[in-house]
C-alpha cells in the first residue's frame, strides 16, 4: 500500500518554527530591556555621587557650580561613548547629537541637572540621564536598520533650569526659545556677584554651538507631587501647566538701632517683608481649597544684624494656579496688602522683577503618543498637570512636545528626602524609549 504524504507534519514543523522564533524575538528584547535597565541604573549610580550630600541621599549641584561643572565632563565622556558628538551653546546649554539621517532635523529630548541648593538627586537629573539611554537604545536599533529613521537623535542638559544661583528659572530653555535675550542672562550676577558668563567661563562650558533644525522634544521627569503614586499610576501624560507669576520685591525702610530706637519711631524693612510672607499664605484660604499654592522661598536682609532694625529686604514670592482667573485675583489682593503695609508701616516696597506664564496646554497629539506609548508595554498612565515649571513649558511653544513624568515617594521635592522608586525609574526609562522611537519615526510631524 502506497502512504499518502502528511501535510500535518509539514504544517507542525511550519508552526513549531515560528514559535520557535517568536520566542528567540521574545528573548531579544527581554535581553534588550534588562541590558538597559542594568546601563541605566549603573550609570545613574555614578552621576549622583556628583555633588553628593554627606550622610544623605541628596545633592548640591547648582548651575555652573564646581560639581556641577564636573558633571557635565562626566556626561559629555558617556555621551561620546556612544557615539554623540557634544556641543555647548553660548548660554551653556549642553548638547549630544548623532546624525542618522544627514540633514534631517532632530528629535531633542532631556531636562536640566543643575540642583536647589541641597535637593534631591532625581529632579531633572533624572530626565537627562533617561533621555541619554533611550536615544542610545533607539540609535542602536536603527544603526541596524537605517530605514527606520526620518530624524537625527539629540539629548540637551539646559542650563540653569533651577534659578537658584542665578534669576530666573529655566534660562537656558528660555534663552534657546527666545523668551529672553542672551546678553541679558549672561549678564546676571549670583550673590557673590559672578555672572553667568564669568561662571560659564571657569568651567569652559560657554561655547558657540548653535542646534539645527527640532522637529520635536521629549521629556521626563519626578512627578513633585503624590498625585500619581496614591492613584497608583507608573506614567503621567502631562496635558497642561498651572499658571504662575512670580515677584521680586524690595522692601525698604530706615536703619535704626534695635534696642534705643521707639517702637513708634520704627520704618522696619523687615517687619514689612514678614507682613508680605504672612499675607501670601493667608491668599490660599480666599480660595477653594487646592486653587492656590504660594510661597516665599527667599528672604535677603540688610545689614542683618542682631542691633540693628533692617533698613532693606529683598523678597522672592509666587503665585500658581491652575486657572488664569485665581492667579488675577490673587494678584489683586496681594497688591491691596502691599499698599496697606506701605502705608501702616512707613516702608517702600517695589517690585523689581517678575516672572510669569499662563496656563497652558500640552499637544493633544502628544499627549496621544505617550498614552499609547504605555499601552503598548503595559504602563499604567493617567493625565496630570504640572504644577512645576520645566523646560518642556518653554519647547511646547515652539515644537511639538511631550512631557512625562514618573511618581514621586509621597510627593517630597526640592528636599534631600526626594525619592522615586527603580522599578518606577525604570519604567519610565522605557516608555521614553518608545516614545523617542516614534518621534524618530516622525510621530507628530506633518
Amino acid at each position: 500500500m502506497t502512504e499518502t504524504p502528511s501535510t500535518t507534519s509539514a504544517s507542525t514543523t511550519s508552526t513549531n518554527a515560528a514559535d520557535a522564533q517568536v520566542d528567540r524575538d521574545t528573548q531579544l528584547d527581554r535581553d534588550a530591556r534588562a541590558n538597559l535597565e542594568a546601563a541605566f541604573l549603573a550609570d545613574w549610580a555614578v552621576h549622583s555621587r556628583f555633588g553628593a550630600v554627606a550622610g544623605t541621599n541628596g545633592v548640591d549641584r547648582q548651575a555652573a557650580s564646581a560639581a556641577d561643572g564636573q558633571q557635565r565632563k562626566w556626561f559629555a565622556d558617556l555621551l561620546e561613548e556612544h557615539g554623540f558628538s557634544v556641543h555647548r551653546d553660548p548660554i551653556g546649554n549642553q548638547f549630544g547629537l548623532l546624525e542618522l539621517v544627514p540633514g534631517a532635523p532632530y528629535v531633542l529630548t532631556g531636562s536640566h541637572m543643575d540642583s536647589q541648593p541641597t535637593a534631591g538627586r532625581f529632579d531633572g537629573a533624572y530626565g537627562v540621564m533617561a533621555s541619554a539611554h533611550a536615544c542610545f537604545a533607539v540609535a542602536d536599533e536603527l544603526r541596524a536598520d537605517p530605514t527606520k529613521a526620518r530624524f537625527n537623535l539629540a539629548v540637551v542638559n539646559w542650563f540653569n533650569e533651577e534659578g537658584s544661583r542665578f534669576k530666573p528659572s529655566m534660562m537656558g530653555s528660555n534663552v534657546f526659545t527666545g523668551k529672553a535675550e542672551l546678553d541679558a542672562a549672561l549678564a546676571t550676577r549670583d550673590a557673590a556677584g559672578v555672572t553667568v558668563a564669568e561662571a560659564l567661563d571657569e568651567l569652559g562650558e560657554r561655547g558657540d554651538f548653535t542646534a539645527p533644525a527640532i522637529a520635536s522634544y521629549a521629556e521626563i521627569h519626578v512627578q513633585q507631587g503624590r498625585s500619581m503614586e496614591e492613584d497608583g499610576v507608573t506614567i503621567g501624560l502631562v496635558n497642561a501647566t498651572w499658571a504662575a507669576h512670580k515677584y521680586e520685591f524690595t522692601v525698604t525702610g530706615a536703619q535704626a538701632h534695635s534696642g534705643s530706637t521707639l517702637m513708634a519711631d520704627r520704618q522696619d524693612a523687615l517687619l514689612g517683608a514678614a507682613r508680605l510672607v504672612v499675607a501670601a499664605r493667608e491668599l490660599t484660604d480666599e480660595f477653594e481649597p487646592g486653587a492656590l499654592h504660594t510661597a516665599c522661598g527667599q528672604l535677603t536682609v540688610y545689614p542683618n544684624s542682631p542691633v540693628v532694625v533692617a533698613s532693606e529686604v529683598s523678597l522672592l514670592l509666587d503665585l500658581r494656579s491652575p486657572s488664569a482667573e485665581v492667579i488675577a485675583a490673587a494678584r489683586d489682593s496681594l497688591m491691596a496688602t502691599v499698599a496697606r503695609v506701605r502705608e501702616e508701616d512707613r516702608v517702600d516696597i517695589e517690585i523689581v522683577a517678575e516672572h510669569s506664564w499662563d496656563q497652558n496646554p500640552y499637544s493633544e497629539d502628544g499627549v496621544e503618543l505617550a498614552r499609547a506609548a504605555a499601552d503598548e508595554l503595559g504602563l499604567t498612565s493617567a493625565r496630570v498637570m504640572t504644577v512645576a515649571g520645566h523646560d518642556s513649558t518653554n519647547m511646547k511653544d515652539t515644537v511639538p512636545t511631550v512631557m512625562l513624568f514618573v511618581p514621586s515617594v509621597a510627593g517630597i521635592s526640592h528636599s534631600l528626602e526626594e525619592f522615586t522608586k527603580d522599578e518606577d525609574l525604570v519604567s519610565g526609562l522605557h516608555h521614553l524609549t518608545e516614545v523617542i522611537r516614534r518621534l524618530a519615526a516622525g510621530a507628530l510631524t506633518a
